[in-house]
């Protein structure tokens, strides 16, 4: 079994953890524990940019640009003597 040491965790969120962990019948280390083996069992969610920022704006969070055409407003190059 491994052991770790977490440092610099605020007062307010080991107050927290602690009063979880006694409404749910644990031990602070044991409620930790808990909590540690379910976040490594989960699968992390992979989003490309383009399903992410359909997900969040969606067709309504849109803008509408009007486009230049995009001919060239130079003319034909001629280089024949």
């Amino acid at each position: 079994m491994a052991t770790i040491t977490i440092r610099d965790l605020p007062d307010q969120a080991k107050e927290k953890l602690r009063v979880q962990a006694a409404q749910s019948g644990l031990s602070l280390e044991a409620y930790a524990r808990h909590l540690l083996q379910l976040a490594s069992m989960s699968e992390p969610e992979t989003e490309n940019l383009a399903d992410l920022a359909s997900r969040l704006f969606g067709k309504k969070g849109g803008v509408e640009l009007k486009l230049p055409s995009r001919r060239s407003k130079r003319g034909v190059v001629d280089f024949q003597p």
